[in-house]
């Protein structure tokens, strides 16, 4: 963004955001809902996440970016630096940088979650029109 331009607020629906499947997910989406190839945006990367069962994000490392999950429906196993925990709606899951983490649908329905991430630029690039599944 130029320098003195004002950043554009943006509103949208979700609808309006297709289904990606990032690198390194397996039967695992996400809606990239404010992110820097979307929005005027350099510090988050907030999206919208569904696996299937049976789906999941390998275990792996950011070294700069913390995340959250915020459990909506579903239930899974999160694993944290070797750890497997259980999560289930309304559970929050804080990743510090440098923690080896991953995610599996180990449950009989969808898990969707929300995730935010700080800074986007260590995460795994989604670029749009990747993978355009509704």
């Amino acid at each position: 963004m130029p320098k003195g331009t004002k950043p554009k607020a943006k509103v949208m629906r979700i609808e309006e955001a297709f289904w990606e499947q990032p690198p390194a997910h397996f039967e695992a989406f996400s809606k990239m809902l404010v992110h820097p190839t979307n929005a005027a945006t350099r510090y988050f990367d907030f999206r919208l996440s569904s696996y299937q069962p049976k789906g999941y994000a390998e275990v792996h490392v950011h070294k700069v970016a913390e995340n959250i999950y915020y459990i909506l429906q579903g239930k899974g196993i999160v694993e944290l630096d070797g750890e497997k925990h259980l999560v289930e709606p309304h559970m929050v899951i804080h990743i510090p940088p440098g923690v080896r983490h991953g995610i599996f649908n180990t449950g009989l329905e969808d898990l969707v979650f929300v995730v935010v991430a700080s800074p986007p630029s260590d995460m795994p690039a989604v670029k749009p029109g990747r993978d355009r599944r509704m």
